[in-house]
């Protein structure tokens, strides 16, 4: 049997020159099309998020692996939204990312989220931009952030040190 590491390896699909000249990015599309990367995938983030009274998914492909996740454990989910995406009231942050700059978003009403403890979830941990504007976010709200997972980890990209001392579970790290 292989590990979840093995099978994401060779699943992801290694796209050259994108979104820019000299990016290689990794594509987990295909991880989370096929049931078997997707059940290790989620069987993994589980045991991560385990204790949690909520996951929240980054927009977009968090959203994904943390509904899958969420209905695994019997949990609600959030959707952390990219900025415009919701109706108001939203609670907002901004922050800088490899590419530019952007926003988050969550609703401000019909969440309760203080005190909740919640487990962020998102496909790739590149430079922590958006993994540490997450945390901040819900640590606005009164949300108690225990941990962070992502299916992989670009080590070279430092993001693991951008959102220190928040503990971060990788499935594989590249």
């Amino acid at each position: 049997m292989s590990s979840v590491a093995d099978v994401i390896a060779s699943l992801t699909r290694q796209v050259a020159d994108f979104p820019k000249p000299g990016v290689q990015f990794k594509d987990l599309t295909p991880v989370f099309a096929d049931p078997d990367g997707l059940a290790a995938v989620t069987d993994a983030l589980v045991e991560v998020a385990s204790g949690a009274d909520l996951v929240a998914g980054i927009d977009s492909r968090g959203f994904l692996v943390a509904a899958a996740v969420a209905a695994r454990l019997g949990i609600g989910v959030l959707a952390i939204r990219k900025g415009g995406k919701l109706p108001p009231p939203v609670h907002t942050e901004h922050y800088e990312l490899e590419y530019g700059s952007a926003t988050l978003e969550i609703p401000a009403d019909g969440i309760e989220l203080a005190g909740r403890g919640v487990v962020i979830v998102d496909d790739v941990l590149a430079t922590g931009g958006t993994l540490a504007a997450a945390k901040r976010l819900l640590d606005k709200v009164g949300a108690d952030v225990t941990a962070a997972a992502v299916v992989m980890e670009l080590t070279a990209l430092g993001g693991r040190e951008a959102v220190a001392p928040l503990s971060v579970y990788s499935l594989t790290r590249v």
